[in-house]
């Protein structure tokens, strides 16, 4: 024998309503809007990373490769040397850590102006 079944007052709140639908597909609009934000937010972060790497690393042809965003860069390693007038402006030291440590030197006394 079957049971019958039990009326509850929501359910008969629940067919009168006509906004109890438009509830559910907002919050199905609230959760699209919060995942495309996110999209965008995410999109916008990795577009705007650079990345830098090196082959041929010590060899006359050492190539370094810079991208940044979509534009991408090559610099490659020239056997010209340049010259011309210019100032010493310090000393880079490679730490065993591999980190680059830049000293600048102090600036000389510039010399009296004689009378």
């Amino acid at each position: 024998m079957k049971r019958p079944r039990k009326i509850r007052k929501w359910d008969a709140n629940h067919d009168d309503d006509p906004a109890a639908g438009l509830l559910n597909l907002f919050d199905v609009w609230i959760a699209f809007a919060a995942a495309l934000l996110l999209a965008i937010v995410s999109y916008d972060s990795l577009s705007k990373q650079s990345t830098s790497s090196i082959q041929n690393e010590g060899t006359p042809e050492m190539e370094i490769i810079h991208q940044d965003g979509t534009k991408v860069e090559h610099f490659r390693a020239s056997p010209q040397t340049l010259g011309g007038d210019g100032q010493r402006l310090g000393t880079a030291y490679r730490l065993k850590s591999g980190e680059v440590i830049y000293v600048p030197e102090k600036p000389e006394a510039a010399p009296a102006p004689q009378p």
